[in-house]
């Protein structure tokens, strides 16, 4: 997934419903709200409640400093 592809405007967080953002690295959506990522698998976005993976202070500050 690129930083371009349209999808990315209508995509969102299955547990707060609001917007998703791209990480640098392409295969990781991030919720900084929450502080969980959903993976991107073979393109496909992995957002069922159950993918999104919890991070921890140092990580959450980690995947913003590039935001």
């Amino acid at each position: 997934m690129n930083p371009a592809d349209p999808l990315l405007k209508i995509l969102a967080c299955p547990l707060d419903k609001g917007p998703l953002t791209l990480l640098p690295e392409g295969d990781v959506l991030y919720n900084p709200r929450l502080h969980r990522r959903y993976p991107i698998v073979d393109g496909v976005p992995q957002l069922l409640p159950s993918s999104g993976e919890q991070v921890d202070a140092s990580e959450h500050q980690r995947l913003t400093a590039h935001l």
